[in-house]
């Protein structure tokens, strides 16, 4: 009876030791992740056939190496159609900024001196020697209706007398009127000699010269600054059509942003690539960091902090590591994140960079951040 009391007392003690051990032992200061790489998705804005694939999944590329390349479909035809557009309204600028050809200006000089010749002669009116030309006219008119009357009279004399045939009488009648009808129209025209020009037909010579001088002044001066402008915008605009044109020529062929690892290829020569939309993946292995969680009583890190990690594929080597996030939220640990705190302790996530300029280190390796020296903590 005895011994089994000694045994239980020890077995007791041994329980309670090991709980107040448990309880009491110092945490180890360190947390547990996996290294990641940064994943570039590259793609196309433009999309459209696939016409080559120049890498295979796994194989490193360096910044710039040409990937993939793509159809022009009709690109090509686009951009010497933009070209051409582009050099007309090149040539509508250059002719605007010239302004009128000089025989464009001289003839419109020579149109207005001519209008204002025409103008000074209707202002002048008729020239002395013009009007006595007329009044010689009308007397030589005046003649020829008297000799047209004397000879009418004789010939009716002689058809009274049956000694002319009434086809002659006729005939002086026919005399007779023409030439009453000329007295008549050389004394008109005389009179408008005398009269001068009419005030409507001064006005409208000045009008034509008002015009005329316009026409000139708007011919030397050139081209209105509007205008000028509305083509030099055109220009720009067929300007940019050209460059947006020689961009999606561009975004045919996909090189790679950056040194790194062609991830993911599932693409093949006759395949449709959409635009906007990633066709390959790249991982960016010179610098890796780990994605940790940090109980929040040891999370007395800041930005910029050194921190020493050890992969588990390279325990020998400790590598230093630089905190490059820190979550300003506080949140439950995640269950496949490994800590010696328990589940249920709200954790920081943070990010430490790893340079990885060997490239030995690899996306998916396990890791143990150290945090910085400190008591224990304890439960």
């Amino acid at each position: 009876m005895f011994r089994r009391l000694v045994a239980l007392l020890l077995l007791v003690m041994l329980l309670i030791t090991a709980i107040l051990y448990d309880q009491y032992r110092a945490v180890p200061r360190k947390v547990s992740g996996f290294l990641e790489a940064d994943e570039i998705r590259v793609g196309s804005r433009v999309g459209g056939r696939v016409r080559a694939v120049h890498v295979q999944e796994g194989e490193r590329v360096a910044k710039g190496q040409l990937l993939v390349e793509l159809e022009p479909f009709d690109l090509r035809e686009r951009l010497r159609e933009a070209e051409a557009q582009l050099a007309a309204r090149e040539a509508d600028v250059q002719r605007l900024e010239h302004g009128y050809r000089a025989e464009e200006i001289a003839q419109a000089e020579a149109r207005y001196r001519q209008l204002l010749a025409e103008q000074s002669k209707l202002r002048a009116g008729p020239r002395e020697q013009e009007i006595k030309v007329a009044r010689a006219q009308l007397k030589v008119a005046q003649a020829e209706l008297d000799l047209a009357q004397q000879s009418h009279a004789r010939v009716v004399s002689l058809v009274e007398k049956r000694a002319a045939a009434a086809e002659e009488l006729d005939r002086a009648d026919e005399r007779l009127k023409a030439a009453t009808a000329n007295v008549a129209l050389r004394e008109q025209q005389l009179d408008l000699q005398l009269v001068g020009t009419r005030q409507e037909d001064l006005d409208q010579i000045d009008a034509q010269v008002e015009e005329s001088r316009h026409a000139w002044d708007m011919l030397k001066n050139g081209y209105r600054a509007e205008d000028v402008a509305a083509a030099r915008a055109a220009r720009d605009a067929a300007q940019y059509a050209l460059d947006a044109l020689q961009t999606q020529l561009t975004e045919l062929r996909i090189t790679s942003p950056l040194d790194g690892v062609v991830e993911a290829m599932e693409l093949q020569p006759g395949d449709l690539a959409p635009p906007s939309a990633p066709v390959l993946s790249l991982l960016d292995d010179r610098q890796l960091w780990v994605r940790a969680y940090v109980p929040q009583n040891q999370v007395a890190l800041h930005v910029g902090q050194t921190l020493k990690v050890v992969v588990d594929s390279f325990p020998r080597d400790a590598l230093e590591g630089t905190v490059t996030f820190i979550s300003r939220l506080a949140e439950f640990t995640p269950s496949n994140v490994q800590t010696p705190v328990e589940r249920a302790k709200l954790v920081f996530r943070i990010k430490v960079s790893l340079q990885n300029a060997d490239r030995k280190l690899l996306p998916g390796m396990s890791a143990d951040i150290w945090l910085p020296d400190a008591e224990a903590h304890r439960e």
